[in-house]
C-alpha cells in the first residue's frame, strides 16, 4: 500500500473514532439526563405520597389526641406560632398545616362590603374591586327575568360561552369563571405564600361572621372593618403569643373597636389541612424540592351534635395545593 493510501485509511480511522466519540459523549449526556429526570419523577412521586399519608396521619391526630385540639375543636398545637404539625418518615419530613375554614370569609355569605375591602387589601384598585365585588354578588343572586344581569352577556360571549350560576357558590374554584377575576388573584403567590390569593380568604365553608384571631389572613382582618396597623400588630403578634383564652380574646376586641367583634378563636368543624413534604438525602439532609398536597376535611369530634361516629372524612383532595 501506498504511503498516500495508508495516509487516507489512517485520517478515515481518526474521522470515524472523532464521530464514534461524539456519538458516545451525546449517548452518555443523554443517558445521565434521563437518569435524573427519572430520579426526579420518582422523588416526586415519593414526596406526594408522603404529603398524602401526612395529611391523613394528621387527621388522625386531630381525633385521636387532646393534646392537639380541646373539645370545642379549638387548635392548640401550634408550630412557630401556625396552628400545625412537623411529622416525620423514614424517606421524608413533612410540615401539616392545619387551617380552619373559619380563617376566611363565606363566599355566599361575606356582605359585598366585606368583599370589597378585601379585594383592596389584596391590592386590586378601586375601580376593578368595585367591578369584581359586583361579579361576585352577582354570581350568588338568583337571575331576575325580567332584568338581566349586566354580567350575563359577558358570560355568553366568551368561547365556550357559560351562563352564571346565579346560586350559591358550589366551589371556590368557580370564582375563576366570575369576570375579572384572574389566576393570579385567586392564588396569589402559592410557591412561598408571600402574598395571599382569594382562595386564601374566602370559601364556601368560610364564616359569614366571626373569623379565626390565629390563622386569618391580614387582608382577611382587613376585610372585616380592621386598620391596615391592626391586622399587622395581630399578625405579628400571634406568631409569637397564640390567642387561646377568651378572655384575652376579648381584651383584644375591646381595643379594636366595632371591628373586634369579628374576631374569635378556632374553627367548627371543617379545616383544610397542607402538607408540604421534603424527601431526606443519604446524608440526612433534607433536599431542595418541595411537594404540597391539600385537603379539605370534615371533622367529627367526639361528642358531636349530630352523633356520628368520631372521625374525619375528606371531602376533597388537591393534590397540588
Amino acid at each position: 500500500m501506498s504511503t498516500s493510501n495508508r495516509g487516507s485509511a489512517l485520517l478515515t480511522v481518526l474521522w470515524l473514532t472523532a464521530a464514534l466519540s461524539a456519538i458516545g459523549l451525546a449517548v452518555a449526556n443523554n443517558v445521565r439526563g434521563e437518569t435524573e429526570r427519572a430520579a426526579t419523577n420518582v422523588d416526586d412521586a415519593k414526596s406526594y405520597f408522603a404529603a398524602r399519608g401526612a395529611i391523613e396521619r394528621a387527621a388522625l391526630h386531630v381525633i385521636w389526641g387532646r393534646q392537639y385540639f380541646t373539645p370545642d375543636g379549638r387548635p392548640i398545637y401550634y408550630v412557630n406560632g401556625n396552628p400545625a404539625m412537623d411529622l416525620s418518615f423514614p424517606e421524608a419530613d413533612v410540615h401539616v398545616d392545619i387551617i380552619p375554614e373559619t380563617s376566611k370569609l363565606s363566599l355566599n355569605g361575606a356582605r359585598p362590603e366585606d368583599i370589597l375591602r378585601l379585594l383592596t387589601a389584596l391590592g386590586v384598585s378601586e375601580d376593578r374591586s368595585v367591578g369584581i365585588a359586583a361579579a361576585i354578588v352577582d354570581w350568588r343572586t338568583p337571575a331576575n327575568p325580567v332584568h338581566p344581569s349586566p354580567f350575563d352577556s359577558f358570560y355568553l360571549s366568551q368561547s365556550p360561552s357559560f351562563s352564571a350560576r346565579h346560586s350559591s357558590f358550589q366551589e371556590n374554584e368557580e370564582l375563576l369563571l366570575v369576570q375579572g377575576i384572574t389566576p393570579d388573584l385567586y392564588y396569589g403567590s402559592s410557591l412561598d405564600n408571600s402574598r395571599p390569593g382569594l382562595r386564601d380568604c374566602l370559601s364556601v365553608y368560610g364564616s359569614a361572621g366571626v373569623v379565626d384571631i390565629n390563622t386569618a389572613q391580614a387582608a382577611t382582618f382587613q376585610a372585616v372593618g380592621l386598620a391596615p396597623a391592626d391586622a399587622a400588630t395581630i399578625v405579628k403578634n400571634r406568631a409569637q403569643h397564640p390567642i387561646l383564652d377568651y378572655r384575652e380574646l376579648a381584651s383584644i376586641a375591646k381595643s379594636l373597636g366595632p371591628a373586634g367583634s369579628r374576631l374569635g378563636i378556632g374553627g367548627q368543624t371543617i379545616f383544610t389541612l397542607r402538607a408540604t413534604a421534603r424527601m431526606k438525602r443519604p446524608d440526612g439532609s433534607l433536599s431542595d424540592m418541595r411537594r404540597t398536597a391539600g385537603a379539605l376535611v370534615k371533622f367529627n369530634f367526639p361528642g358531636n351534635a349530630q352523633s356520628h361516629e368520631p372521625g374525619f372524612e375528606v371531602l376533597r383532595w388537591y393534590d397540588r395545593s
